[in-house]
């Protein structure tokens, strides 16, 4: 099964099934001597893991992390980091009864249709439990890039058509939507909650913008920044939607509205007055920030009866019990962050081999 390593100079795989002994990484390229602890990779994964709040799956998991590998004394060593994160809360029972059905919204029938055999404990290698790898791995690319003055942020922007009024990153942290709006950030907590009662889920924009990010980075044709960002945030799973800067707001625009004007700042660098082109021209990073928005899907895992067929073709209806988010929005933040992070380390890395 190939597709599960991604990058060229700093080079993540993931591995594991939702319902697997583990789950985990290897980071390959990162340099030698960047300080890196366990506690380093754990704050990360805190904000990913599940039970966190009545908003994400009860399922309970502690998400501790072990690094196996690439780091000695505090320090990385150059070779691959590897880590490990043992499931401790698995309930196959749960999906015994479904095993034969095909989930409407899940991956069921592709991957029989693809490989002719699947896990369907919990999704095994398509559950959401595999970006406990990624945000590993992109704990590990946010300290290489802090090094260079990058730092990524992202936030719950919008659930269903509730949208965030004001940006204030202080408070992203403060509730548990990780909604940068506090007052909004309560009518979405509603709003789940209702959801979730009526046996359903909700879907909505994640964004995430990296600060710092210099000036060069994206390697034309077809390994263009936006393109390679594009790759990484829909390989994420209940992805439906990237956009860029102004996204498809452009469409509304001309030319002179929509272009950036350049100047010269204070300090003699260039840029621009506006940021419509999110921080991407030609599919190089200009300097400016790097905005990036995620559409995501309602969960598909809800307990309302919905028809579907089983493995043999025959017509039947299912019922999807057991510990499910009713929206993946605040636990889909940290993994966007991560995977943004990925790109910009493996672009960053191939930039400084690119000059003489």
């Amino acid at each position: 099964m190939p597709g599960n390593s991604f990058g060229q100079s700093f080079r993540l795989t993931t591995w594991g099934e939702s319902h697997g002994p583990a789950v985990g990484c290897t980071v390959d390229g990162c340099p030698s001597g960047l300080d890196l602890t366990v506690e380093d990779i754990q704050r990360e994964l805190e904000r990913r893991r599940v039970g966190q709040s009545k908003v994400s799956s009860q399922r309970q998991e502690p998400d501790l992390v072990q690094i196996l590998s690439g780091v000695f004394e505090g320090r990385t060593t150059g070779t691959p980091i590897s880590m490990a994160v043992f499931n401790s809360d698995a309930k196959s029972a749960h999906y015994e009864s479904i095993k034969d059905l095909y989930r409407p919204g899940h991956a069921d029938y592709s991957w029989d249709a693809k490989y002719g055999f699947r896990d369907w404990r919990g999704g095994g290698r398509s559950s959401a439990r595999e970006t406990i790898g990624r945000v590993a791995g992109g704990a590990v690319a946010k300290l290489l890039l802090a090094r260079s003055g990058v730092r990524i942020v992202g936030y719950t922007l919008q659930l269903g058509d509730l949208r965030a009024n004001v940006i204030d990153e202080d408070e992203i942290e403060r509730n548990i939507m990780r909604c940068p709006d506090p007052a909004v950030a309560e009518e979405m907590v509603a709003r789940v909650d209702a959801a979730r009662h009526a046996l359903d889920s909700l879907g909505g924009v994640v964004e995430v913008r990296a600060r710092g990010v210099p000036a060069g980075l994206g390697e034309p044709v077809f390994d263009k920044l936006q393109a390679d960002i594009g790759k990484a945030m829909f390989s994420i799973p209940a992805i439906r939607g990237v956009e860029f800067g102004e996204g498809f707001g452009v469409i509304g625009l001309r030319g002179s509205e929509n272009n950036d004007p350049f100047m010269r700042r204070a300090d003699g660098s260039i840029g621009t007055t506006s940021n419509r082109h999110g921080g991407i021209l030609g599919g190089i990073s200009t300097g400016e920030e790097i905005v990036v928005r995620l559409a995501a899907k309602p969960p598909a895992s809800i307990a309302q009866p919905q028809q579907t067929v089983d493995n043999a073709g025959n017509p039947a209806t299912i019922e999807v019990h057991g510990r499910h988010d009713p929206t993946v929005l605040p636990r889909l933040v940290p993994v966007a962050e991560a995977m943004l992070a990925l790109v910009l380390a493996d672009h960053l890395l191939r930039q400084r081999a690119a000059r003489a």
